[in-house]
């Protein structure tokens, strides 16, 4: 892993280095001193060159780098940290953005989880509403902006109680012909969070659902405390998904469903766009497209009341062959 860069190291003649925030094996991310701007404190995400990428590859990326990082400095939300520039150093690339104070959504869960208790519904609600807010404005770019790692450990909470979706370290371009995607950093998300379809990279085709699976994936991990079991293993396995309520009965079936709905294998399957996951967790109602995927709880006790008496005799009968099998 590449040494990080040493307090106090001067960056582009402006950035003041401070202290590293957190590494990984395409780069960190630093807190810096603006020099320019007295008192302001920025964010630096350092990303570093294949070592094995050809010289004509690696112009190529630089290349590539810039222009999406200048697309990512046009967004503007209140939710998401402004990206204010963007350089070159000893072919590593850097992109500065707005620092955010608070704790992430990770550490809270932890809190309580430590504490045997789970956090309130209502109040993750409220975090997921604005974190709908931030991804609709994404998808709504063009061309649409996709995250790709949304999970609690990238997701803030500022001391005045608004969330930031703080890493940009995934986020994809799609093509506007939607015939191939564009990576701005590369990287394949958290296991725990990443959809089937993303697992392909870079030839995978992933859309706005890509997101919305990531994004129900941490839902369920907040009102849990325990991540969903990974895409892959529910692939060949897939009972191994334990439901929410199964975990914290104290969840409204309601949330379960647009849950359930939302992090469902395959995208066809999965709610279309952030908007219906947003009506759902309001309204607790699938689209029609969607009813025969999570059966509404009403729906579920009219059917065991319509087929009361084909349950009784199957009791029966388990019981019956029970007692053969020991006698």
């Amino acid at each position: 892993m590449a040494r990080l860069l040493v307090p106090g190291t001067l960056l582009h003649q402006r950035y003041k280095v401070l202290a590293p925030v957190g590494q990984g094996g395409m780069g960190a991310v630093y807190r810096a001193e603006d020099l320019r701007l007295e008192g302001r404190i920025c964010a630096i995400k350092e990303v570093r060159p294949d070592p094995d990428a050809t010289p004509e590859a690696l112009a190529q990326a630089q290349e590539q780098f810039r222009r999406e990082a200048f697309t990512l400095a046009r967004l503007d939300h209140p939710n998401l940290p402004k990206v204010s520039d963007t350089f070159a150093v000893n072919q590593r690339e850097y992109l500065v953005m707005d620092f955010v104070g608070g704790r992430d959504l990770r550490q809270l869960m932890e809190e309580e989880r430590r504490r045997d208790k789970f956090l309130d519904e209502q109040r993750v609600l409220r975090w997921a509403a604005q974190l709908c807010d931030a991804l609709e404005y994404l998808h709504c770019q063009s061309p649409p902006v996709l995250h790709r790692d949304i999970k609690p450990a990238n997701i803030k909470l500022t001391p005045g109680g608004l969330i930031k979706l703080v890493d940009f370290g995934l986020v994809k371009l799609l093509a506007t012909d939607d015939t191939r995607t564009v990576t701005v950093l590369q990287g394949r998300g958290t296991v725990a969070y990443t959809p089937l379809e993303q697992y392909g990279g870079d030839t995978g085709h992933t859309d706005a659902r890509s997101d919305v699976y990531s994004l129900g994936a941490t839902l369920y991990h907040l009102l849990t405390n325990q991540p969903p079991v990974d895409a892959k293993r529910r692939f060949l396995n897939p009972e191994a998904l334990a439901p929410p309520r199964a975990i914290n009965p104290h969840i409204s079936p309601a949330t379960e469903r647009a849950i359930l709905a939302a992090i469902a294998m395959h995208p066809n399957q999965r709610l279309p766009n952030v908007a219906a996951f947003r009506d759902m967790l309001h309204t607790g109602s699938l689209p029609p497209a969607l009813l025969t995927l999570v059966p509404a709880e009403e729906e579920w006790r009219r059917a065991v009341i319509e087929n009361r008496r084909l349950l009784a005799l199957t009791g029966i009968m388990l019981v019956l062959a029970t007692l053969a099998t020991f006698l």
